[in-house]
């Protein structure tokens, strides 16, 4: 008997390998330390749209050439959020036992960034408060995996409107 392709097993399987490509990119640029770069920072995206691009075409491929939006939107979506989860696990666990320091660098260059933007000392402090807030292990994590998610979507509406191609209904 043959076993169907579901949106599912492609979206966890490329969720996955696509996600050991963002964690490999992840660590060399944490290892040279250009993990502040906002350009390279940026070029991650690529990553995860490669990997949506692929499980789009692997689910079409194994399904007589069509996927539908809503597929496609599906497979998106779950890779992102596959990709999210392991991603931000990596970070966190980085950066609680493998380098520490990347903490206090990314709280540096958050006041760096408030104090280029001119503001006076309480408003810094302020700012400062809540970036704490939000550089706890737990916090990263799930904002991590959030935006992973709602960013992933944004992307996939786009890539699963390019990649779509519907089943004709009269055949």
């Amino acid at each position: 008997m043959e076993q169907k392709t579901t949106v599912t097993s492609i979206a966890l399987k490329y969720g996955i390998i696509t996600a050991v490509a963002a964690i490999v990119y992840s660590a060399i640029l944490l290892v040279s330390a250009l993990n502040t770069n906002q350009a390279l920072g940026y070029l991650g995206f690529v990553i995860l749209i490669a990997g949506m691009v692929l499980a789009m075409r692997d689910f079409k491929t194994a399904n007589a050439g069509y996927m539908s939006y809503g597929q496609g939107l599906g497979i998106g979506t779950m890779v992102s959020g596959i990709v999210g989860l392991l991603s931000s696990a990596f970070s966190v666990l980085y950066m609680k036992f493998i380098d520490p320091n990347v903490m206090q660098q990314a709280v540096d260059n958050a006041r760096e960034n408030l104090e280029k933007q001119g503001l006076d000392d309480s408003q810094i402090e302020a700012g400062m408060e809540m970036t704490q807030k939000f550089m706890t292990p737990g916090m990263m994590f799930m904002m991590g995996i959030l935006s992973y998610i709602i960013i992933g979507f944004i992307i996939s509406l786009i890539v699963a409107a390019i990649m779509r191609r519907n089943e004709p209904v009269f055949e």
